[in-house]
């Protein structure tokens, strides 16, 4: 009899550890809500999967989501919804496998944002931002020097514990054999995904993502990149934001917005409705005019402490180099325009793209900030030649880094910590941005 226990116990096991070989990457935490949070995960082939969650220390009081089947044309990824939790919570969760547990070695947390308003002052708010992650992949790189390195900047940012992290573009690069079929697409978004150092980071933290041209297409592609509705599907396929394509009646782009805390974000596509670089004779736009308009009526409508403008390129920078807004002056002043005009306070933009870090600060009163972080794992750059005559002095940085953003403080007190860390996780430089310092004087 105990040996037909031990043999029943030693197949369940063998079995565990079989489906175990079909995890592809993940799983990975999408957006969290006050009543549903999304769970992703990617599988080597076809299966079955789902995920069982339950609130910090109660294991015994299991939820679950719903089973689907992973599918070839979706690159074997799901994304499954926990809706049976409650807001302010932390939440652990385990991965199913045609109905097998898959253990991992490193924790599987989730939490569900606060309720506070009309109750307390907000939360403290921790995240992390980055871009510019090359992922090696020697047959399809160029001939030379990697331009991948330092992946282990990925275990410093899981390390300072955020809550959640905004990806800022070039979050995938995009190869030559890649980004003339959906095959390739999905082939290297899927290799990206695998990276193992990155596995415990997508584990426990929310992650939110916007595109720039290496995730989008070819280097600096624009509207007229063929493929942009795969590449579009690819975004959506292995990311977990809450919303796409708003702001735009026939609901195309990755732009949208979520809300933390008293934090609001508003991520922008700069690629699906771009001008190209070299054409002079039509109606010059990086965002195009439904986004825009979108925009500039969320940020007029928004009640947030900070609001937070997510795009690829640089927005502020005065420099008329590259892909930077100040190429597009029209567009660019419109929305400066219009945020003063309607006094919208506590604008801050995160930035990527340019594979060197610097924070700038207009000359408006009160100030806009532009937050560049970059690169991640990709090769770095030295604007030296550059004269962005915003950049907040003591600033740049051009090794591989990330930010770490923290805000706190009481309400209409709250202060905005920004720390940039180098791939050893050693902080390079601490500016502060208080609340008060971003509001427009009352008449």
């Amino acid at each position: 009899m105990k040996k037909s226990i031990l043999f029943l116990c030693f197949l369940v096991c063998l079995q565990g550890f079989s489906q175990a070989n079909l995890l592809q990457s993940g799983p990975m935490v999408g957006y969290s809500e006050m009543r549903e949070v999304m769970l992703w995960v990617q599988t080597k082939s076809s299966a079955k999967v789902k995920f069982a969650y339950w609130e910090k220390g109660s294991p015994t009081k299991k939820s679950f989501t719903q089973e689907v089947t992973t599918l070839k044309d979706e690159a074997f990824t799901a994304r499954l919804v926990a809706d049976a939790v409650e807001p302010g919570k932390k939440y652990e969760y385990e991965l199913y496998i045609n109905n097998q547990k898959v253990s991992r070695p490193y924790p599987l947390e989730f939490q569900t944002q606060v309720l506070w308003a009309f109750r307390t002052d907000p939360p403290n708010i921790k995240f992390a931002a980055g871009s510019c992650a090359f992922v090696n992949d020697a047959p399809y790189d160029r001939p030379g020097k990697p331009y991948g390195s330092n992946y282990e900047i990925f275990t410093k940012i899981y390390e300072q514990k955020p809550d959640f992290m905004l990806w800022l573009g070039d979050n995938v690069y995009l190869r030559e054999p890649d980004w003339g079929t959906k095959t390739g697409i999905l082939y290297r978004y899927t290799h990206s995904r695998s990276l193992p150092e990155l596995q415990p980071l997508l584990g426990s933290v929310h992650h939110y993502a916007i595109w720039d041209d290496h995730d989008y297409g070819p280097n600096d592609s624009d509207k007229s990149y063929p493929n942009k509705e795969l590449t579009l599907e690819a975004f959506k396929l292995f990311w977990g934001n809450l919303n796409y394509g708003v702001g735009n009646s026939q609901n195309k782009g990755i732009q949208g917005s979520f809300v933390w805390g008293d934090l609001q974000f508003f991520l922008l596509d700069d690629r699906f409705f771009r001008t190209a670089n070299q054409n002079t004779v039509s109606t010059r736009a990086i965002l195009g005019e439904e986004q825009v308009e979108w925009l500039i009526n969320a940020l007029a409508s928004s009640q947030a402490s900070f609001k937070i403008i997510a795009v690829g390129g640089q927005f502020l920078s005065d420099s008329k180099v590259k892909e930077n807004f100040i190429n597009f002056p029209e567009e660019r002043q419109r929305i400066i325009d219009a945020i003063q005009k309607n006094r919208v306070s506590g604008v801050i933009f995160l930035t990527g793209d340019r594979h060197f870090t610097e924070l700038s600060k207009s000359n408006t009163t009160p100030p806009i900030y532009d937050l560049t972080v970059s690169p991640l794992t990709s090769g770095a750059y030295n604007p030296e030649k550059e004269q962005n005559t915003l950049r907040v002095p003591n600033t740049l940085v051009t090794e591989h880094n990330f930010a770490i953003i923290e805000v706190t403080g009481k309400r209409k007190e709250r202060v905005m910590t920004i720390k940039i860390h180098n791939k050893d996780g050693k902080e390079l430089w601490k500016q502060e941005i208080k609340e008060v310092d971003l509001q427009y004087l009352e008449n």
